[in-house]
């Protein structure tokens, strides 16, 4: 069974979502074996987006949904990441959210797909950021801040461990066995 980290953002804790986001992961089969909430200092969200810092394709691909809009079109694409990075940091730092292990069959890609598209104006319907959230690339670029979308997941297998890493103990992980497992996936 994979492991994927998870992220209610405080956008997703102030508007009181929480509730609602656990239920849809736990509707689809997948078992929390880890949850905490905390109000994270920069250090820690740093460590958690250092990969991101680091990625030039990551930088240079959001830098340049940016590129030539609200006048900023002076920095080069990387530059342009480099600010959403920064952003992104002070966004999660200091402000309540909830860290989760979640666990299931190939849960990673299925949580991205609960999730939906990173703009929730774009994702589809029925996920939970095209549900519950409306916020686009163009307004949050017009207020200089990082989109909202309420929701964190980890983008891959590889990415799940070493972020689940930097959020959690391995003893803060638990192991169980839901009611309902056996008759899942057994």
């Amino acid at each position: 069974m994979e492991k994927s980290l998870v992220l209610i953002k405080p956008d997703g804790v102030y508007r009181a979502l929480t509730g609602r986001i656990i239920s849809r992961f736990e509707d689809a089969g997948f078992k929390i074996t880890a949850m905490k909430m905390l109000i994270p200092e920069r250090k820690l969200v740093e460590k958690h987006y250092d990969s991101l810092r680091r990625n030039d394709e990551w930088l240079n691909s959001v830098g340049s949904k940016l590129k030539g809009k609200d006048g900023i079109s002076n920095k080069t694409e990387r530059e342009l990441g480099l600010t959403v990075w920064n952003q992104l940091v002070d966004y999660l730092s200091g402000k309540p959210i909830i860290a989760m292990v979640i666990e299931g069959n190939e849960v990673v890609s299925s949580i991205r797909k609960i999730v939906g598209s990173t703009e929730p104006k774009s994702a589809e319907p029925s996920s939970l950021r095209g549900s519950l959230s409306n916020d686009s690339y163009g307004l949050a670029n017009a207020n200089n801040r990082p989109i909202r979308n309420i929701i964190h997941a980890s983008s891959s297998v590889s990415d799940a461990e070493e972020e689940i890493n930097v959020w959690f103990k391995k003893e803060e992980i638990l192991d169980y066995e839901r009611a309902d497992e056996r008759i899942q996936y057994y």
